[in-house]
């Protein structure tokens, strides 16, 4: 495979010699007595001060990429051609004790999960100490005072306190930003950022990165982000490497390459960025002429006293699509699970198809619940996994189905297993199969094949497409727009991604705290928002800089 190479405005004599080299790298994992490929031939330059985005779906070998230039393949992975080279120096096959030396101090680590990352039995101070102690000559109060300073360059206030807490005790965006004090205090030449949002609200997001940017302006750090996510790496980067089953498939400025893409994979990936695929035409006229089918006034939940959903009110029409929006704690998915019946309210009145349902409990639900069915985020953990394909579509149909009889036949409902699964793009096939044996995309098709099998009205949809790649991402609502043309149906779909939010819904609710504190037509919302909280949301919209992005 040809690799294109950096355009010479980005050439090592314009700019500096080149930070990282990637050179020729081919990474792979034992098998037997040998080794399986999983990256080949990658090369790509990071000058001084830049950064580089390492982009691809799941599989593509990204990460590898990254772990190898850190050093930190697993036991039985290996880089079995090419080199990496750091400033002038080849570290390729260093010993532990070399990448001692340089791990932390020059070339430092922001991991994508700091649950993982962090140790939860150890106050968060002591543990970014821990980089000054290996790899400075402060003494123990020096290493404090620096500790506070670190704190306060990444954002925090009260840094004594924070200094003094622990990992559960801060939120997912305060323990990442203790990630990346850690990852500057020994200011490194170069950070890799692995995927260091993908699990964060859409504005700590911004946050994050803000601060990421900050600190590289202002040490002049050079970074390696690794990352799923078009938008951001098109907001946040100087250089642009795509990978596609362990191969380098473009390369260069990043401005060029999305204004411009050479290859076929680059350009399926970046039109599948929500903000570009927003709906062409309104279905505004169609939601106000349904009918309601959902309606919520004055809903309360508590929890411990305390209000998880506070005080509110909204009507869903039938055929339409209707968003609930906010971040993590807002409230979008108690309001869901109270709708669904899956929880009571404490207090206000919950209407579904024509139904007083408030306070009827799981019990009293069940005659709705043919009408209502849910997605998950991530279904693999809804799936008993004794199960095949077969068994986890049809347990909706085996809840309400008399048993007796049924046993005597072998998959009596065969065939209208097989006609969901081909309702939601899968073959017949897959009826024998079991999830662990499928993709994230394809697991997600089964769930909604399972929540279609009832031919229920309303689907309930709880960030279906959070935990798939872009492209997988796109084909799921594609999916979603497609079956609810075909059938009528009416979603309530929730989530944190204003970009998906757009491209998908007719109207939607900005939940904040429990409360709505904006809601009508998608398009009023997106162009004309009033919440200053709604507009803080809009601006943490990553893919801005792209072609027909949000503007």
């Amino acid at each position: 495979m040809t690799v294109a190479h950096a355009p010479a405005a980005l050439e090592a004599d314009t700019v500096g010699a080149p930070v990282l080299a990637v050179e020729n790298l081919t990474v792979g994992y034992r098998v037997g007595r040998g080794y399986r490929p999983v990256v080949q031939g990658v090369s790509f330059e990071l000058p001084p001060g830049q950064v580089l985005a390492l982009v691809g779906e799941s599989g593509s070998g990204k990460t590898t990429t990254a772990h190898a230039i850190l050093g930190l393949l697993p036991d039985n992975g290996a880089v079995i051609g090419g080199r990496i080279m750091f400033r002038d120096r080849v570290i390729t096959g260093l010993s532990p004790k070399g990448w001692r030396d340089i791990r932390g101090r020059a070339v430092s680590l922001i991991p994508q999960d700091p649950g993982l990352s962090l140790d939860p039995v150890r106050r968060v101070g002591p543990q970014v100490e821990d980089v000054l102690l290996l790899h400075t000559d402060l003494d123990a109060d020096a290493r404090r005072r620096r500790v506070h300073e670190l704190f306060e360059l990444v954002g925090f206030t009260d840094v004594d306190h924070r200094y003094r807490q622990y990992p559960h005790e801060l939120s997912g965006g305060m323990r990442q930003r203790v990630l990346i004090a850690a990852a500057v205090a020994a200011q490194p030449d170069l950070i890799i950022a692995d995927e260091p949002t993908s699990a964060l609200d859409a504005t700590v997001q911004k946050q994050v990165l803000d601060l990421i940017d900050d600190l590289r302006g202002r040490s002049g750090t050079s970074v390696v982000l690794v990352t799923h996510d078009l938008g951001v790496a098109a907001d946040r980067s100087d250089l642009l490497a795509v990978m596609r089953d362990g191969q380098l498939v473009e390369f260069g400025s990043t401005k060029q390459i999305v204004a411009q893409p050479q290859h076929e994979y680059t350009r399926r990936l970046l039109d599948a960025v929500p903000t570009r695929s927003i709906r062409a035409r309104t279905r505004a006229a169609v939601a106000e002429a349904g009918e309601t089918v959902i309606e919520i006034t004055e809903l309360r939940k508590e929890y411990g006293g305390a209000a998880a959903v506070d005080g509110i009110s909204l009507r869903v029409r039938g055929g339409e699509t209707f968003s609930l929006v906010g971040e993590s704690g807002s409230g979008k998915t108690t309001t869901a699970r109270v709708i669904a019946g899956l929880t009571e309210a404490t207090s206000g009145q919950v209407t579904l198809l024509g139904a007083d349902v408030t306070g009827l409990g799981r019990k009293g639900f069940r005659p709705l619940r043919r009408e209502v069915q849910i997605v998950y985020q991530n279904p693999y953990s809804s799936f008993d996994p004794r199960f095949d394909v077969y068994d986890v579509v049809d347990e909706p149909l085996r809840s309400f189905q008399p048993r007796r009889g049924l046993r005597r036949v072998r998959r009596p409902n065969a065939e209208r297993v097989v006609a969901a699964l081909e309702a939601a793009a899968l073959p017949a096939d897959f009826i024998d199969r079991h999830p662990g044996e499928l993709s994230g995309g394809q697991r997600q098709r089964v769930a909604i094949a399972r929540a279609l099998i009832l031919e229920p009205k309303v689907l309930i949809l709880d960030e279906p497409i959070s935990a798939l790649d872009v492209s997988v991402a796109a084909q799921i609502l594609d999916l979603l727009r497609g079956l609810q043309e075909e059938r009528g149906l009416t979603y309530l779909f929730i989530s944190h991604d204003l970009a998906v939010v757009r491209a998908i819904s007719d109207r939607v609710a900005v939940m904040r705290r429990g409360r709505i504190v904006e809601q009508g037509p998608v398009d009023d919302v997106f162009t004309r928002p009033v919440d200053d909280y709604t507009i803080s949301l809009l601006d943490a919209i990553a893919g801005r800089t792209l072609p027909g992005g949000l503007s």
